[in-house]
């Protein structure tokens, strides 16, 4: 399912796998100039495809390089032969071979398919990707993943900040995050003067600074407190029923792999330390 909407200059492209007639999952790209940020999941590349097709497109920035946001990349590199993409060195190997450089549990097969190989250059931070109307600056954000970037556009202030922040207040976190690192890019991307941001999924947002400062505070004030209790001798298991109560439905869908676990661990510097 492909669902696009305008923002003046940006076209943006909302896709998902659909069930019983309803997509779930969104993943979101953009299309600008001649530019792609992102090209969503496999589920929704041949939509993609269709829509791009008559466009102008030379450049894919790829936020990262997780498969709900590099979905079309090998069916648009394909389709234009001097396109190119580009990425985070980290994730120049992944982007080659997806399939046995990312191996996907079974919950992310299901919502966004396995993305086909591309072939992509790096890009570092501080870099300039020109278009013809536009230059735009790679911003490094690690945290949500390794090799995630975000891309803001100065003079129209302008931030895409793929999953970097999508907003709420997290709960969960999926195995392998870092949330300091996360909370750290947060701060890096909030001194920005910025008009309009745009996630990588959810609704876009205006002059969203005070949003990126209070979503700081509750992230390191949720940190305290999972250090201080730890500290006092809490267990992990102990910290996530006097904090969190409920169980999330993201949990049991996801068989672990997003939870308020990884959530906790992460706090603690314990991400690969299991019986916690």
């Amino acid at each position: 399912m492909l669902k696009i909407s305008h923002f003046n200059e940006i076209t943006r492209f909302d896709l998902a796998r659909t069930f019983f007639g309803r997509g779930y999952y969104w993943t979101t790209a953009y299309f600008i100039d001649e530019l792609m940020v992102d090209t969503g999941c496999a589920h929704g590349a041949s939509e993609l495809l269709n829509e791009l097709e008559n466009e102008p497109l030379k450049y894919i920035l790829n936020t990262h390089s997780h498969e709900d946001h590099i979905g079309a990349n090998s069916l648009l590199q394909n389709m234009k032969d001097e396109l190119i993409i580009y990425a985070h060195p980290l994730a120049i190997r992944i982007l080659a071979d997806p399939k046995n450089t990312q191996p996907l549990q079974l919950y992310r097969r299901l919502m966004w398919g396995l993305p086909k190989s591309s072939k992509a250059e790096q890009i570092s931070d501080s870099a300039l990707l020109t278009t013809k109307h536009y230059n735009f600056k790679v911003i490094y954000t690690p945290g949500h993943s390794p090799d995630h970037l975000c891309l803001y556009e100065p003079e129209k202030q302008w931030l895409f900040s793929g999953d970097l922040f999508i907003g709420g207040k997290d709960k969960a976190l999926r195995a392998n995050y870092d949330i300091w690192q996360i909370i750290e890019s947060l701060k890096n991307i909030s001194v920005l003067p910025i008009k309009i941001l745009f996630p990588g999924s959810a609704h876009v947002r205006k002059n969203p600074n005070d949003e990126l400062k209070n979503k700081i505070f509750y992230l390191e004030e949720l940190g305290q407190k999972i250090l201080s209790l730890y500290n006092q001798g809490m267990s992990v298991k102990t910290i996530i029923r006097t904090l969190f109560k409920k169980h999330l439905f993201i949990e049991f869908f996801t068989i672990g792999n997003f939870s308020r676990r990884h959530l906790v661990l992460s706090y603690l510097g314990l991400n690969n330390v299991k019986n916690l």
